[in-house]
């Protein structure tokens, strides 16, 4: 083999080598990258949080400040739906199976006038979600403020509401946001996860 053959087939060996050296870097970055980001949208950053004092179905307070120190699930139901809000509460209730053990849910009312107190708690029973969620009720003047905050449209004649949910920080700040359509109990548990990592401080 002639010394000009050599040298060729030594430097397409070195570059082969490199090629594939880059390719597995990325690889790994990749996987890397994707093993920390949220399943969910990131919320913008400056949203600050939307503190509320409301009552439940039990007419037990329920203050945002009193969660803090924790991921919080926020989700917006009614309780005559039968079909978004049934399924965005199994799939909570999976996350919470998912993650073995409980982080504090709450479901704000958007449809006040049909949203009382019995059939909130009838609703939980029949969804499995008795003691583990709790359901906001009030005026629509009080919920009016919560809904804007969350840019979420209250139930409405001939139009149907905002079917999302969102995940607070320890601080109380929205950090993720999830629309029924691609919310699933593993990317909820996934994001509950990495929120729980960040620590009560971050």
């Amino acid at each position: 083999m002639s010394p000009r053959v050599r040298l060729t087939l030594m430097v397409a060996g070195t570059l082969a080598l490199a090629a594939i050296a880059a390719v597995l870097a990325f690889a790994v970055g990749d996987r890397a990258v994707g093993g920390t980001a949220f399943q969910g949208a990131v919320r913008p950053p400056d949203i600050p949080p939307a503190e509320f004092g409301l009552r439940d179905q039990d007419g037990k307070p329920v203050r945002l400040d009193e969660l803090r120190g924790r991921p919080v699930v926020v989700t917006f139901l009614y309780t005559t739906c039968e079909d978004t809000c049934p399924l965005t509460t199994a799939q909570i209730r999976g996350a919470l199976d998912d993650l073995g053990h409980d982080v504090p849910v709450v479901a704000v009312s958007v449809d006040p006038p049909r949203d009382t107190p019995d059939r909130a708690r009838s609703f939980l029973l029949k969804h499995k979600m008795t003691g583990r969620m709790r359901f906001l009720l009030g005026e629509r003047a009080e919920l009016a403020r919560l809904w804007k905050a969350y840019g979420v449209q209250p139930q409405g004649e001939g139009f149907e509401h905002s079917a999302s949910t969102v995940l607070l920080d320890a601080r109380g700040r929205q950090r993720v946001g999830f629309f029924s359509d691609v919310l699933t109990p593993e990317a909820l548990a996934a994001d509950i996860r990495r929120l729980e990592a960040e620590g009560p401080g971050a």
